[in-house]
Parts: C-alpha cells; structure tokens; sequence
C-alpha cells in the first residue's frame, strides 16, 4: 500500500480558514527552525506576514507527501495508521486519521477506532493502541451522547486508565450506566466536549458525519476537543467549551480552531422541519442539497458559533489545501483501492471516486473518511468511525 503514516506529525501551520476545514502529512526530515518561525505569533501578525508564513510553509507541502509504500500492517501484525496531522501551533498537533492502516475487516474496515457498532473487541484496541504510539501519546476519549456538555479532563484523568474515559469495544469496557464504577472496571463520562491543560494527552473527538473542532490557547496552553453534530450545535457545545477554556486561563483573543472532516452542507440532507429549526437558530445554514432536498450546513453554524464565542474569524484555519493534496497524493493507493471495490458504497473504481469529490473535507464524498450517512445510502448496518484529535507536547 502506498499510504502516510503519523509516526512523527509534520510541523505545518494551518490556513486561514476559507469555508469550513482542515489537515494534511508525512513524517521527513526538514527544517524545523523555519517551520516553527512561520507559526509564531499566528495573533498578532498583519494579514500580509500571515501571507508570508503561510507561503513558507506551502513550501513544505511536496515534502509532507512522502511517495514511499508502506504496508497495513507491521511484520507483527500491528497496524501502521494512515492518518494527516496539522500544526495549529507550536507544540500542538491536530490530527485526523482515515479509513487506512488498521486491522478491523467487513463494514469496519480498516482502521475503525469507534466500539459501539460491533466491531470486533481486539481490532478496536489494536487500533486505538497503533494510534497512541503514533502519536506519542495517551488517547483521552469519553462517551459522546449529542449535548452540549464539556468535560474538565483535567480533574478526571488517570494515566493508567486505558483510553481516557471510554474504553468501549475493547475486552475492558464496562457497561455504560456504571459511571462511577470503583471496582477496576473502565469510569465511563458523558459528555461532547473535553479541555485540557496537561502535557501528552490527545484528546479525541469520534466522528462519521458530525463535525469535529479543536481549539487551542497556546499562550496560556489549553487545549480542546468538540463533537458537533446537529444537536450539539444547538445545544451550545461550542460556548460550552470556549467557557471551559477561559475558567482554565484562556484568552479568547488568543484561541485558534479549525474544524474537521464532517458531511458538507451539500449533503446533509434532513428535511424541511429540522432545516427550519436549524436555521432559526443559525441563520443561513438552511442548504438545498445535491438529492434535491432541504439540508443544513453544520460547518458555516460552527463558524458562527465560534466568533459568537469570541474566537477571531482570522483566528479560525483550514487544511483543506493539505487534504486536497493527500486525497489526490492517495488517489492510485492500493488499500483504498480495495475498500473502494469491496465496500459497496460508491463506485468500486476508486478514480471514479476521486472525480467526483466536491469538497475533500466532506465525510459522505471522499472515501478517506468514514461516513455514517453514505452507509445508510448503501443500505449497511455498521460503520466505522475516524478520531479527529488534538495534543500539546
């Protein structure tokens, strides 16, 4: 398989954001003097030196996209994750990971870090270990159930709990109504969004559809991660977290975002009720999809809700370019190349694929992704799902 693989995240500053995305990757060997330049003070530049680092660092872009083929798996068996990391600033790295490199098969394949769908126990822990060591780092993940709640994971964490606080699908998992369990078995917590301060910790964000945000204060070092589906968009996940990070010393002022993959406004398709309501509450997201009906734009209401929260709209930077160039970098990849012609989702020819993708951050269009509505399009019970993370080193 010719694939990216995380095992060091490349030190590259996110764009402005030009509508709703982020990512791209590859470790190499380059300059990091000069990639650390160019992210510096990302507040406090003119627009015109924002242009020069940004420049700078498309200078790197060709690097990132390292042409050497890697194999799904290492000779013991482990997963080698394809994932696209981001540097949103110094010391802290936004990371997606893809379909690729992992060891769940059929509806799950590949590289599933998700436990509630019925996936295999031991794929789903092989997985999320492969990506810990990725990442050089412990995985913090809890129990998203659509709210608005964020979670101080600062108050909660223990190093030796496996996954943070949600170890569901793996052999350790406890039932989910046992959150206060004090017999050994896996503290399960609820809730949509986590901040943090703490060093070596990536807090994970699961998704096939819903829109991950990650926020960052690297002056006062907090950092976060929010699940915005539909409804935690309306129930104010976003402030929810912002306020969060300034009770833990944030500056609004200072906070960078960028959102993740998730269904663009073009197919989010819900019907004429929820569009209304959605829009009532974000006005100009109501969408008119590409299957003919009424939609809604969860990536613009993200956008508003952070700028009602006090994040800059200048503060705000896609990696869309990046994950245009690692979509079209993956476009002759063998292991996409059999999820396409194995997965019944699509076109069996991953080019015919590639040729229609309209927006490369959009879950339903590039196969990169796993995406929950283009499963029920194929009429499948299952599917996977991708950790969008965020983590200060």
């Amino acid at each position: 398989m010719g694939g990216m693989s995380a095992q060091e995240p490349s030190a590259q500053p996110a764009e402005p954001q030009q509508n709703n995305q982020p990512a791209d990757h590859k470790p190499v060997q380059i300059n990091m003097q000069d990639l650390l330049e160019a992210v510096q003070s990302l507040g406090k530049k003119t627009v015109q030196q924002q242009d020069e680092a940004a420049a700078k660092a498309a200078q790197y872009d060709e690097a990132i996209l390292d042409s050497s083929a890697i194999e799904p798996t290492d000779s013991e068996g482990n997963p080698i994750p394809v994932t696209i990391p981001i540097v949103l600033a110094p010391n802290i790295t936004v990371v997606y990971t893809t379909r690729l490199g992992g060891a769940s098969t059929d509806e799950w394949a590949h590289f599933n870090l998700g436990g509630k769908s019925g996936d295999v126990p031991d794929h789903v822990r092989a997985n999320r270990d492969a990506l810990a060591n990725e990442l050089h780092a412990k995985l913090s993940l809890i129990n998203q159930v659509h709210s608005g709640d964020a979670i101080d994971i600062d108050e909660r964490f223990e190093p030796n709990r496996s996954f943070g606080f949600d170890a569901s699908g793996t052999q350790e998992a406890a039932p989910v109504d046992d959150v206060e369990s004090v017999d050994g078995t896996v503290q399960i917590i609820e809730g949509d969004a986590q901040v943090s301060t703490q060093t070596g910790i990536a807090l994970g964000v699961f998704a096939a559809d819903c829109l991950p945000v990650l926020l960052a204060d690297p002056v006062a070092g907090v950092i976060a991660a929010a699940h915005c589906g539909r409804k935690g968009l309306m129930e104010g996940v976003i402030g929810s977290t912002v306020e969060m990070m300034k009770a833990k010393g944030a500056d609004p002022a200072h906070i960078l975002a960028t959102l993740g993959p998730a269904i663009c406004g073009d197919c989010y398709e819900t019907g004429d009720e929820i569009a209304d309501a959605f829009d009532a509450r974000f006005p100009g997201t109501f969408t008119l999809t590409r299957f003919g009906g009424p939609g809604i734009d969860i990536n613009k209401a993200a956008l508003m809700a952070l700028e009602q929260a006090g994040v800059s709209a200048s503060h705000i930077y896609s990696s869309q370019p990046r994950v245009n160039a690692a979509t079209q970098y993956l476009a002759q990849d063998a292991e996409l190349e059999q999820l396409c012609r194995e997965d019944n989702e699509g076109d069996p020819q991953l080019d015919e694929r590639i040729k229609h993708i309209r927006h490369s951050m959009c879950t339903l269009e590039n196969p990169l992704w796993f995406s929950h509505r283009r499963a029920q399009l194929a009429h499948k019970a299952h599917e996977g799902r991708m950790l969008a993370l965020i983590v200060r080193h």
